[in-house]
């Protein structure tokens, strides 16, 4: 996992406010200086009648918790900019900021989106039709053909954020896990994961029609 460029980042204060993650940050700087939702950003999350379990942080690399970093990049505030390799999400906002996630990618390069979007819709707990590109990769996805109705169970989590082109729906999505322990790694079918903490921090922070870049490196 490549760490931030320099000239692009600085690292400031968390904005995970447990205890553990404040104590986290202290071992791990420079890395890290920083519904209804208990344990300071990643604890246990009730919403749309669902559960959502809280994410142990004391078991993850501390380096893809939500932080607060500076920004010299050029997009506007409420742009998006996910890094491939770095693998990780930045929402740009005023004053030279932005707020940084940990992110799962592609497993392959190829397999990744590249280029500028839009936010064309969002969804909160999705349904969830695998592209026929996911089942031949993996053939049991052939059993939810169909679809799959939102909830715990589904791989897009309780939020997703739809990337459109030029009006068309891209099928790249940025969404939640069933599998925290992967955010910071390579092994989705191409699209964009974050912490279900996360996901829902960011759909409340961006709105339909924001920009999203996405860069390999």
């Amino acid at each position: 996992m490549m760490p931030p460029k320099k000239d692009r980042l600085v690292p400031a204060k968390s904005l995970v406010g447990h205890p553990l993650s404040r104590r986290a940050f202290i071992v791990a700087a420079p890395l890290v200086v920083g519904g209804c939702v208990t344990g300071g950003g990643y604890g246990y999350v009730s919403d749309g009648g669902f559960s959502i379990a809280p994410v142990d942080i004391t078991a993850v690399d501390q380096g893809v918790l939500r932080t607060e970093v500076a920004w010299t990049g050029k997009e506007k505030p409420g742009s998006i900019v996910v890094n491939i390799s770095q693998r990780r999400l930045y929402l740009v906002q005023d004053g030279g900021r932005a707020i940084r996630y940990g992110v799962g990618v592609g497993r392959s390069q190829g397999a990744n989106f590249r280029g500028t979007a839009v936010v064309g819709r969002k969804e909160k707990w999705p349904h969830w039709t695998p592209t026929d590109n996911m089942v031949a990769a993996i053939p049991e996805y052939r059993h939810y053909r169909s679809g799959m109705e939102g909830g715990t169970d589904n791989p897009l989590g309780p939020r997703a954020l739809y990337l459109y082109r030029d009006g068309h729906d891209t099928f790249f999505r940025l969404h939640g896990t069933t599998e925290p322990d992967t955010i910071g790694t390579a092994v989705s079918s191409g699209c964009i994961r974050l912490f279900n903490q996360d996901i829902i921090d960011l759909y409340d922070r961006v709105p339909v029609g924001a920009h999203v870049t996405v860069v390999q490196g």
